[in-house]
């Protein structure tokens, strides 16, 4: 049987099938195409005609290569979503790393503190997180007429089978789930004012929602963090990096950790396949990115890392800090972090992997004090998997085993949940 996954990132998407035929799982890419946020008078959105039409394109050619497929699952990453009055789109759809957030937040936590969230919810401050979001959505007005949200995977699943489901490993993401119930927080809804007609009863991955071209579409992880850890073949429950453009690294745990040293050091709970995925956010490859974007557009990854490994420029900056998060210029940002510039692009990348390396380090060793464990390896699966440069600084500064596995996890793990769902 064929079974498609689609993988929709920040920068871009794929279509992989999944083919069982052999009984081994054979994976095979269908269809890229870009992604990426629109700006438009000083804001960043979302378009999401381009990523349905894109998801739609894609589907047909899978269809005409392969004849036949079983299922199909979007997974997509979180926060996001889109509003809708009915069948009509509520525009426009913003991107996470908009800033319209910022005046909002101090409204937010003098409602309720962000410890008072942290306990309930288990889910890390974060300024794009869609709880602050939705607020600024209801000062606008904007959730008057509004009869639905849709995480962005819900949305695209909604276009293709007219089924509005609400997938739960997303929907943690918003913080508005309750870390013991794992259903929305009826007392955070109703404290802030959002409409509670906006957040019905959560459905599991594996759900069945309708069908589209004579193919089923099912719920898998939506969020594709979670998608991505139920992708890697790991040997026991050692710590992971899911490395895009952002670098989420933690454990899988049984249940929420959503005690005051969690929070301090920002650690997040976010919903697994039958387990809690205690997380840190960590800027990631963004930066990488983002400096190569401006520095040196035309040069691939592995000439930049080359470049990266044989420069001497040895400062290195806080990765997390808020003046990374979307500016104006990275290079600018790196200059105002740095008490020297570096004297060429090679100087730049340099200080951001090195900077991710300790970051990461730095995250483990708050990882194994809160939970009271040690390890021996670290898998690190996606984009940033192949960098071997990276996986060396990595290895340097934790001393732990680089089990790094160049591998589609979220696609992976997208395919695994299809899977078991057909064989039920």
């Amino acid at each position: 049987m064929n079974f498609l996954a689609i993988d929709i990132g920040a920068s871009s998407g794929r279509h992989i099938v999944g083919s069982t035929d052999g009984g081994e799982l054979v994976l095979k890419e269908v269809f890229r195409f870009p992604n990426g946020a629109v700006e438009k008078d000083g804001d960043l959105f979302w378009d999401i005609d381009s990523i349905v039409d894109n998801v739609k394109k894609g589907i047909d050619v899978a269809l005409s290569e392969f004849g036949t497929i079983e299922s199909l699952s979007v997974d997509t990453w979180g926060v996001d979503y889109v509003l809708l009055n009915g069948d009509e789109e509520i525009r426009p759809v913003y991107c996470y790393r908009s800033h319209r957030t910022e005046a909002v937040i101090p409204i937010v936590h003098e409602k309720l503190s962000f410890s008072q969230l942290y306990r309930r919810t288990g889910i890390q401050f974060q300024p794009f997180n869609s709880i602050y979001q939705i607020y600024d959505d209801m000062l606008k007005g904007r959730l008057d007429n509004a009869t639905d949200m849709l995480m962005i995977p819900e949305y695209v699943l909604w276009k293709l089978c007219g089924t509005k489901a609400r997938e739960y490993t997303n929907a943690t993401t918003m913080g508005l789930v309750n870390a013991e119930t794992g259903e929305f927080d009826a007392e955070i809804l109703n404290t802030l004012g959002y409409p509670a007609r906006l957040f019905p009863k959560l459905s599991q991955p594996g759900t069945v929602l309708g069908i589209y071209k004579g193919i089923k579409c099912v719920l898998c992880p939506t969020h594709d963090t979670a998608a991505a850890v139920e992708g890697i073949p790991m040997e026991g429950n050692e710590p992971f990096i899911s490395s895009g453009t952002w670098s989420l690294l933690g454990l899988k745990t049984p249940k929420p950790i959503t005690d005051e040293a969690s929070e301090k050091v920002n650690y997040t709970n976010e919903g697994g396949v039958g387990y809690n995925r205690y997380l840190k956010n960590i800027m990631g490859m963004w930066l990488i990115q983002s400096l190569r974007k401006e520095l040196c557009p035309d040069e691939d990854y592995v000439n930049i890392a080359k470049a990266a490994s044989e420069s001497d420029f040895d400062e290195t900056v806080d990765v997390n800090a808020q003046e990374f998060f979307s500016p104006v210029t990275m290079k600018g940002a790196f200059d105002n972090a740095l008490k020297t510039k570096p004297a060429d692009s090679a100087g730049y990348f340099r200080c951001a992997y090195r900077s991710l390396a300790i970051c990461y380090k730095k995250a483990l060793e708050e990882l194994s004090a809160n939970t009271g464990r040690s390890f021996s390896a670290l898998y690190i699966v996606g984009g940033g998997a192949k960098n071997a440069f990276l996986n060396k600084l990595t290895a340097e500064a934790t001393g732990l085993e680089i089990r790094a596995l160049p591998i589609e996890a979220s696609a992976l793990g997208n395919l695994k949940i299809q899977i078991n769902s057909a064989d039920k």
